[in-house]
Order: C-alpha cells, then sequence, then structure tokens
C-alpha cells in the first residue's frame, strides 16, 4: 500500500526573501556611493575646472594681444632679438631709452624704435646697417609725417636732425632712420623699418 500523497504545500511567505542587511553591508553599501560619487566628481568637476581656468587664461592672453595690437605710439621697451632680426634694426646692448612698436595690416609691417647712445655706438650702428655718418644728410627728418604720427614723434625745427633712407629688395626691410645730434654727445635715433610680406 503506497503512501497518501501529501497535497502540495505552498512555501513560507519569507522563504525566498533576503536576510536584512548587516550593519557590514550596510558600510559597503556607503563606501561604494562615496566612491561613485568621488569618481562623478572627478570626471566632471576636473574638465570643467580646467575649462574654467582655460578660458580665463584665453581671455588674459586676448586682453594682452588686443593691447599690443591697438598700440598706438612707441611705448619704452626693447624689441624681441627676432623683431630685430627680421626688421633689421641692431640696437646697440648699451643704448638707453629705448622704445618700440609693431604695426601689421595684410600690406606691410613696420618697427618703431627710437633709442639713444654713445657718439661711438652711433658709428657701430650705422655701420651694422650699411651706412655711416657721411650717408646721412643734414636737416632731413627722412621718416614720413604719417609714420611720424603712427609712432608719436615730432620734430622740433630747433633740433639738429640727419636722415637717410636704406632701401632694400624685398623680402627685406626698407629702413628710414633719422637721428637727433642736437647733443653730439648723447645721439638720439629714430628708425622706421618697413617689410612686405
Amino acid at each position: 500500500m503506497t503512501p497518501p500523497s501529501l497535497p502540495h504545500q505552498a512555501p513560507a511567505p519569507d522563504a525566498d526573501a533576503t536576510p536584512p542587511p548587516t550593519a557590514e553591508d550596510r558600510r559597503h553599501v556607503v563606501k561604494r556611493r562615496w566612491i561613485t560619487a568621488i569618481i562623478i566628481v572627478l570626471l566632471i568637476g576636473v574638465p570643467a575646472g580646467y575649462l574654467a581656468i582655460s578660458t580665463q587664461q584665453s581671455r588674459e592672453s586676448g586682453r594682452d594681444k588686443a593691447a599690443k595690437v591697438g598700440a598706438s605710439e612707441v611705448r619704452p621697451g626693447w624689441p624681441s632679438k627676432v623683431q630685430r632680426s627680421i626688421y633689421e634694426v641692431p640696437i646697440p646692448p648699451k643704448a638707453w631709452r629705448v622704445g618700440f612698436l609693431e604695426t601689421n595690416n595684410w600690406r606691410t609691417s613696420r618697427l618703431f624704435t627710437a633709442f639713444a647712445v654713445t657718439p661711438e655706438d652711433l658709428d657701430a650702428f650705422l655701420a651694422a646697417v650699411g651706412t655711416s655718418r657721411a650717408g646721412l644728410t643734414r636737416g632731413e627728418v627722412s621718416i614720413s609725417a604719417h609714420d611720424s604720427e603712427v609712432a608719436g614723434w615730432s620734430w622740433s625745427p630747433e633740433a639738429t636732425w640727419y636722415g637717410t633712407t636704406l632701401e632694400q629688395p624685398d623680402p627685406r626691410p626698407t629702413r628710414d632712420i633719422t637721428v637727433d645730434l642736437t647733443d653730439p654727445e648723447k645721439p638720439r635715433v629714430y628708425v622706421v623699418s618697413t617689410t612686405t610680406p
């Protein structure tokens, strides 16, 4: 005789339920959430911070460039070695009261420079650019009225001016040189060097 079959019994209501989380489980969950939050901050915050810094630097750089491009009149300072080389203006190393301005447009680029030198350095400068005092014309201001206005230079009729223009084939620059020899011991040199790209 076979035993009677028992009716199918339903499982207990909580038989398949997961056990309640322990304190250790809760710590792991919190830890994982913190790590996830940190990763999100790093993935989003760091690039955003870098972008903000980069934007600020770009703005400042743009302002500096705009100030240089928008500059008018010669200002104190030395042109870079590259500028002096491109425009062929070999300012003597011991020159003082040095100032410059560079202007550019689609047709021409100009470097305006002014500096004071000793008589010996004046002779050395003139020799370096391919001329001498004998090549200067007394009473001549070789720099045009337009360039003088751009540079902020004025030419007193009471001063002793000497000037010359040194032309060269493109792409080498043409240089207008005017020298103030009112005080022969402290010559002041003015140069406008023009190149056509």
